[in-house]
């Protein structure tokens, strides 16, 4: 818990910087309980764009303070943790499309997760994120959709949009694919009537057992309006911080209780931004956010794309 001396002096500090604080779910509480908006990554993206302020401190890893940057790109935006990264963004090898666009032609669509890099985005046609990426696929005029960088994400969308030809890549969020089905099975052995909620990233074999799938937000907002008394959580383990508060808001606390796999994911580039570092980098307006000006037009192109379709 942050001292009220330190509380004082960032409130002090986004008065002076006109700065907004952006925060995923999955960073430490601490930094959650500090931003203006916790979301999932196709909500901040929406609030980078729209929002109106000088300065934009995006609490998350690299590609969504990226992405922020280039949807405001006449905002100073910082990163509280510099090397907060995400692997899957790295995930994908430009032979890849590259083949991909010979095979098909004009008849593919390259559909780029948001957790990439900026090359990989400017490389595609169109970014999804786990809330809206059906909606898009489907609205895509074009048959062949190679999917990218997550395979998971993109298996999962298959099965939603049998229509379409999905072509997957390799790649993979560590944490996610790290959840063992046997570890899921056994909290659900010990509490058999729990509803088990996952996210698409996680590998098809533990989405088989869950009775919801889906975003972040959207595991959020099942554990919290659902009805049922217990919940297996599949995803990073710091959404548990916002169920709770909205929990708490709704009259419901204490009448639920929430369960993770044995060995709780946790996201370690997420886990090192914390409420401190968030204060620390307003204070000094470091982990200033740049973008490489060879990759930001057809990466922008490719996010505005996706608020488009997504409406």
């Amino acid at each position: 818990m942050l001292s009220k001396e330190l509380l004082d002096e960032f409130e002090e500090l986004k008065a002076e910087r006109d700065a907004i604080v952006l925060a995923h779910y999955y960073v430490q509480d601490d930094a959650q309980d500090l931003a203006d908006f916790v979301g999932d990554s196709y909500f901040l993206a929406q609030k980078a764009a729209a929002i109106d302020c000088k300065t934009l401190v995006f609490a998350g890893v690299e590609f969504m303070a990226e992405s922020a940057k280039l949807l405001s790109p006449n905002k100073r935006v910082l990163m509280p943790e510099p090397s907060a990264d995400c692997p899957m963004a790295h995930m994908l090898r430009k032979q890849t499309i590259d083949e991909a666009r010979e095979k098909y032609g004009d008849d593919l669509a390259v559909v780029c997760y948001v957790n990439s890099t900026n090359q990989m985005k400017a490389w595609s046609d169109v970014c999804v994120t786990s809330s809206n990426a059906q909606r898009i696929v489907e609205r895509m005029p074009q048959h062949h959709i190679l999917f990218i960088p997550d395979q998971h994400l993109g298996h999962y969308i298959q099965e939603q949009v049998p229509s379409k030809h999905i072509i997957l890549n390799d790649g993979f969020c560590p944490t996610h694919e790290a959840i063992e089905v046997g570890e899921v099975l056994a909290v659900k052995e010990e509490h058999p009537d729990a509803v088990v909620c996952a996210h698409p990233e996680c590998a098809a074999w533990v989405l088989e057992h869950a009775d919801y799938i889906g975003s972040t937000s959207g595991i959020i907002e099942r554990c919290v309006s659902g009805t049922e008394k217990t919940y297996v959580i599949c995803t990073v383990h710091g959404v548990l911080h916002e169920i709770k508060k909205q929990v708490a808001a709704a009259g419901d606390e204490g009448q639920k209780q929430f369960f993770f796999p044995r060995t709780t994911p946790i996201c370690p580039n997420m886990a090192r931004i914390t409420g401190q570092k968030v204060v620390a980098c307003l204070r000094d307006m470091s982990g200033e956010v740049f973008v490489d000006e060879r990759y930001a037009e057809g990466a922008r192109k490719a996010l505005e794309l996706m608020l488009e379709l997504a409406k």
